[in-house]
């Protein structure tokens, strides 16, 4: 079996985290805070998700949420309950994640992600359009290339066209978006 150094470090620091408790000490009176252990074992349920195994994710994101809940603790778990087509627990939570940290963009993106995939695009605008607003967002770029999707879905490829090319100011380099915008040109023509 071949293990990534990542995974094999968030094993580590997972078992280093639990070791007062195998030695039958109170992890509660560990040396180690809560924010810590709840970070390693978010860290190993990122990991197990990166590499497919969303069910072994799932519980560790869980067991995260059970010594510190988190706004990314709550988001991470739906999006691998999300893999395993749990769509409706996936959002249930996001909104926790959301009323832990309002700020955060995340969960906002995955709601209206899950309602497109759903076949609910138009219940998605509204989400996508928080996590384009959120103060704390690292991947705007999502959420612009999410609301294009809706466009194109309801018709409307000029504003798909801008929201595309809003999801390029965010990252360049982003392909889905540069795609979308192929496809716009081949099936629209280039805008004038």
């Amino acid at each position: 079996m071949n293990w990534s150094r990542p995974f094999l470090a968030a094993v580590f620091l997972v078992a280093l985290s639990l070791a007062p408790a195998a030695h039958g000490q109170s992890s509660k009176h560990s040396e180690i805070p809560d924010h810590v252990r709840a970070y390693a074992l978010w860290q190993q349920g990122y990991i197990l998700h990166l590499n497919g195994r969303y069910r072994a994710a799932v519980d560790s994101f869980r067991k995260s949420i059970e010594i510190l809940p988190t706004a990314e603790g709550h988001t991470f778990l739906g999006w691998s309950l999300s893999m395993l087509g749990h769509i409706e627990a996936a959002i249930a939570e996001c909104r926790k994640a959301i009323a832990l940290d309002p700020d955060y963009g995340n969960p906002y993106n995955d709601i209206g992600a899950y309602l497109i995939e759903l076949g609910r695009p138009h219940e998605a605008i509204p989400w996508l359009e928080k996590a384009i607003s959120a103060k704390r967002y690292c991947c705007y770029q999502f959420a612009h290339f999410n609301l294009g999707r809706v466009h194109l879905v309801e018709g409307n490829p000029d504003a798909a066209r801008r929201s595309f090319e809003q999801a390029l100011r965010h990252d360049p380099d982003y392909l889905a978006a540069r795609k979308a915008l192929d496809y716009l040109d081949a099936e629209f023509g280039k805008p004038l």
